[in-house]
């Protein structure tokens, strides 16, 4: 059985047992959370697209860690302006354990 949840801005095909990587979510480690924007549940050939979202479907995760990404270098240039800018950025990330899908 899996499902297409949707946090932090994007969507993401889970099924029980996965690990995942999603934009961090304020819950402290070990902590179980229920995520309830569900947008399809499948098991096999069985589809279950919600509008948008499908009723009474939850996914509970449980908090693994926290932590941030690789760095993301940015580097803008104009040639022959002198003009050169480097920066970089860390995005913050929150580790799911999905425990089960319930739909």
């Amino acid at each position: 059985m899996y499902a297409v949840i949707k946090t932090g801005g994007k969507q993401y095909r889970v099924a029980a047992g996965e690990k995942i990587k999603v934009e961090q979510i304020a819950a402290d480690v070990g902590q179980e959370i229920v995520l309830d924007q569900v947008l399809a549940v499948g098991n096999g050939a069985d589809l279950k697209v919600g509008t948008p979202l499908v009723s009474g479907a939850t996914v509970k995760a449980t908090v693994v860690a926290h932590g941030k990404h690789d760095k993301v270098r940015i580097f803008k240039m104009r040639r022959r302006k002198h003009y050169q800018k480097r920066q970089g950025h860390r995005q913050q990330f929150t580790e799911l354990q999905i425990a089960s899908i319930n739909g």
